[in-house]
Parts: C-alpha cells; structure tokens; sequence
C-alpha cells in the first residue's frame, strides 16, 4: 500500500472555497479505486497550511488513478473550480508507506 500525503498552501480568505474542492476529491479518489482519509483543513496554528491523505493499493495503481482522472469529467470539472476561484497557492505530494497494528 501507498499512501499519497498532499500539503497545500491555501488561501485563507477562500477557505470555503478550498473545503468544496475537497469534498469534490474524496468520492473521486474513491470512485478510481483509492482510499480517502481526508481533508485536514487549518484549525490552530498556520491559517494557510491544509492536508490531504489517500492510499492506493500500489504506486502502479495510483498511476491508473491519475491516467484515469485527466480524462474523467467530474476530475475536469474539479480542477475547474480551482482554476476559477484559486483556492491553493501550491502543494507538495509525497508518497509515504503507512505502518499500521
């Protein structure tokens, strides 16, 4: 298993805008074979900084997602509403193998 971890550096003043992008996301990691553990949105601390969590079974398998996504409507339409309200400023993905009981 594959654990993608995403950082944002979002936009504070459109966070609400940021949370329905996400939401957008999980059912969509979902619907091409991942698991989604989530947005993790400022709380205290950092106003700026967000997190998301998703596995794969595979790195091959989240390769399949990402060819899938790009031609996918509800992917297109997602990334739309990043493009149209610039939500995130940028983001890192890092791949990270969980270790669980």
């Amino acid at each position: 298993m594959v654990t993608c971890y995403l950082r944002y550096v979002i936009n504070p003043l459109k966070i609400e805008d940021f949370e329905h992008y996400a939401r957008l996301w999980i059912p969509l990691v979902e619907k091409f074979g991942g698991r989604h553990h989530g947005y993790f949105l400022p709380h205290e601390g950092a106003n700026n900084i967000a997190v998301a969590l998703f596995s794969f079974p595979s790195l091959a398998e989240y390769e399949v997602y990402r060819e899938k996504a790009s031609d996918d409507p509800q992917c297109r339409a997602a990334m739309a509403h990043y493009e149209n309200t610039r939500c995130y400023f940028s983001y890192e993905r890092s791949f990270m193998r969980p270790i669980f009981d």
